[in-house]
């Protein structure tokens, strides 16, 4: 079985693959000052879940945007796993082609959602990952991958708000019942989810205008499912595509 990680700055997703067929993913909080044995101790209890353990795994594929943590998943996999680990970064074989000024200055999730996307919805096609930042990836109609843009995310915008508005409350991140807010917590509601679906919508468009495509549009990340029902221009929410991109790269570097 593969291990997949995708370790974020804010939250980690793992999903267990047995060949093409995932069957189980979670989603933690990142701590990038857990240890190799610190991990090891959460994907024991993980696996333990599905009466698996450690003798199950047969490799690791580990995409991270947190350097500290990479050692700690080599030690998983070297120490504990007795498995291959894949960590992607440049040398790593991704069948796309990067048109990056300098490639190495591309996050690694970002290539793995673009071939992910590009293997299941075709080219030419956006990806918007609602992570830490929001992260828009552009696959071009020949395949390749042309750049992005980045925005600051949601959960780090409305902490900023929180951090300078001493009489706002934090909120549910929930859609509100109105466009037009009655109260401060249906008002920042409505302000964080329409901004944001505004804000995507915009630069889409704009992304659409210059690659001369009606590109369909992914999304993916933790608060996809939240954004996506009030943006026009997103045709699919695909909370995995990053997992299965992992899995995509570790059967080319096979």
């Amino acid at each position: 079985m593969l291990l997949a990680v995708d370790v974020g700055n804010t939250q980690t997703v793992l999903g267990l693959y047995d060949g093409d067929e995932l069957v189980e993913h979670w989603r933690v909080a990142t701590e990038a000052e857990r240890t190799g044995d610190e991990i090891a101790a959460l994907v024991v209890r993980l696996l333990e879940l599905r009466e698996l353990g450690f003798e199950d795994m047969d490799g690791v594929a580990l995409s991270s945007t947190v350097p500290s943590l990479v050692r700690s998943y080599e030690e998983l996999a070297d120490r504990y796993a007795h498995a291959a680990l894949l960590v992607i970064g440049p040398g790593t074989k991704t069948g796309i082609p990067i048109l990056f000024d300098d490639p190495r200055q591309v996050g690694p999730d970002r290539i793995v959602n673009a071939v992910s996307a590009r293997e299941r919805y075709g080219a030419p096609c956006i990806v918007v990952d609602f992570g830490t930042s929001t992260n828009f990836d552009i696959v071009s109609a020949g395949g390749e991958y042309v750049g992005g843009v980045l925005a600051p995310g949601i959960e780090v915008s409305m902490e900023a708000l929180f951090a300078r508005a001493a009489r706002l409350v934090k909120i549910d991140f929930a859609p509100p019942p109105s466009v037009i807010g009655k109260t401060t917590v249906t008002g920042l509601q409505s302000g964080l989810v329409y901004g944001f679906a505004g804000q995507v919508d915009g630069i889409v468009k704009r992304i659409r205008a210059e690659i001369g495509a009606d590109a369909p549009v992914v999304a993916t990340g933790g608060l996809a499912e939240l954004i996506a029902p009030h943006a026009e221009t997103i045709d699919k929410v695909d909370p995995l595509l990053t997992l299965e991109g992992l899995r995509l790269v570790w059967d080319r570097n096979g």
